[in-house]
């Protein structure tokens, strides 16, 4: 099936225990790798977003600065 450059498209079942399996390809193209975090972003209105942690906090340090660095007044 063709789709526009840099758009995919998956389908995952959920388990009887509530968990879901990441396709080979999507954890091939975004690194997934077994043992790694994943955050889970909701928006009632537009779903569920998937992201690796470190790519969360990669962001979160960009805006708050690294751990341990403490503002001073």
């Amino acid at each position: 099936m063709k789709h526009p450059k840099g758009k995919y498209a998956w389908t995952a079942k959920i388990g009887e225990k509530g968990q879901i399996v990441i396709p080979k390809e999507a954890r091939e193209l975004f690194g997934f790798k077994p043992g790694d975090t994943l955050l889970l972003l909701g928006d009632e209105a537009q779903g569920i977003a998937i992201v690796k942690n470190d790519m969360f906090t990669e962001l979160a340090n960009k805006v708050f600065g690294p751990p341990g660095k403490e503002e001073t007044e």
